[in-house]
């Protein structure tokens, strides 16, 4: 049973999912990887605990990784080297200048993946360029609502097969 109210359009926050324990986030990031078009950037962002990593690890498992997927809050990035191709999780809570996404390789990782995930893309001070998709999760107090804002067309196509999901 669907507990959303889902509808996108490109630069506009539509998609809007209601989620409300650590298994739900889980499915949803499986979802997300079910319906994903390759070689995109999606940005993660919301308070510290909200659940970002959380939905990362279900997009890498859900793309069929099977191992322990790590936060990479102080290494920064982890890859993970997937049949379907090479998929980076950054983390940049603890970057204090923009320019460490470059000796962190970022422009070599997109030139490679099949997937970046970026949680607290804030702290790139513009540093990044070509987000697809924006997911936004925040949290009412009693479960997460997550909101996404497409900024390519692959992104709005993403966001567009998550609404029959």
């Amino acid at each position: 049973m669907k507990s959303v109210s889902e509808n996108l359009f490109i630069d506009g926050w539509a998609l809007s999912r209601t989620i409300v324990d650590e298994q739900e986030m889980l499915a949803f990031g499986h979802s997300v990887a079910r319906v994903l078009v390759p070689r995109l950037v999606i940005t993660l962002s919301g308070d510290l605990g909200v659940g970002k990593t959380t939905l990362a690890r279900g997009v890498i498992q859900g793309l069929g990784f099977s191992g322990i997927v790590k936060s990479p809050t102080y290494a920064m990035l982890e890859p993970y080297h997937l049949d379907s191709g090479a998929v980076y999780h950054f983390d940049l809570y603890r970057m204090s200048d923009p320019e460490e996404l470059e000796f962190l390789g970022y422009r070599d990782c997109l030139r490679d993946a099949y997937l970046c995930l970026v949680e607290w893309p804030e702290r790139s001070a513009g540093y990044l360029r070509n987000i697809d998709l924006e997911l936004l999760i925040k949290s009412n107090g009693v479960a997460r609502i997550v909101t996404g804002r497409a900024h390519t067309l692959a992104g709005k196509i993403t966001n567009e097969h998550l609404q029959h999901i």
